[in-house]
């Protein structure tokens, strides 16, 4: 059943974001530096505590240059934690295997998914089961505010490169690395760690033309893990 929901989810998505790329964001690498700088200046645009609010607000007129924002600039908050998880995350599991739902474990997954998106705010496996249990409910006005949300987080994600060995992706979670892979339609095999903080996770081929794995940044990861975990 989780696969079954992070495909349909991985088609709302791709197929949203492969039409609107051309038109509203290009790919660039991430200047970090750039977005310290613009979230820690009030006069900004991009000031974090302004851009955090909008964003809680489910605010639609955020576009893909704010979310780079968001996203990237989360990596310099006090509570930024790249292995961060929640106590919540996996209390439900067995749910998410079912063929059926009922309208109270709707509410369930509504429940938890809620609970650890407020402790992990880019949980991007508990978005999506979220979004799926509000469409399940019928309130398709909020499950449409949260998928433009998750649309354009992973499209920060997307527009950070290409996954290719020169042009990796960079995010700012382990996790983040195995959702990009499942949004995609693919099944993760390995993992391995090279040189310069990339890391490249091998997948299932879908056919011979398919790439073999795809290559992340986890820079910026490994840079924050070393000062709040030095040991």
């Amino acid at each position: 059943m989780r696969q079954f929901l992070l495909s349909i989810t991985a088609i709302l998505i791709l197929s949203s974001l492969v039409s609107a790329r051309p038109q509203h964001f290009e790919v660039k690498p991430v200047d970090f530096d750039t977005i310290r700088v613009g979230i820690s200046d009030p006069r900004s645009r991009y000031y974090y505590p302004v851009l955090m609010e909008k964003y809680l607000s489910n605010d639609t007129l955020l576009g893909y240059e704010d979310y780079r924002y968001l996203y990237y600039g989360y990596s310099f908050q006090d509570d930024y934690d790249p292995f961060r998880t929640s106590e919540y995350a996996d209390v439900i599991n067995e749910l998410y295997y079912q063929k059926e739902y009922t309208r109270a474990e709707c509410d369930t997954i509504i429940k938890y998914a809620e609970l650890t998106l407020h402790d992990n705010i880019f949980d991007l496996s508990q978005m999506k089961f979220y979004i799926f249990a509000l469409k399940e409910k019928q309130k398709n006005t909020l499950a449409a505010i949260r998928q433009y949300k998750l649309n354009h987080i992973v499209a920060a994600i997307l527009s950070s490169g290409s996954g290719t060995k020169e042009k990796p992706w960079v995010v700012i979670a382990p996790a983040h690395e195995y959702n990009i892979i499942n949004l995609m339609g693919y099944v993760a095999t390995g993992h391995e760690e090279l040189d310069n903080n990339i890391d490249y996770i091998t997948v299932e081929k879908k056919d011979r033309n398919s790439p073999e794995g795809f290559y992340f940044d986890a820079t910026r990861i490994k840079q924050v893990a070393e000062e709040k975990y030095p040991d």
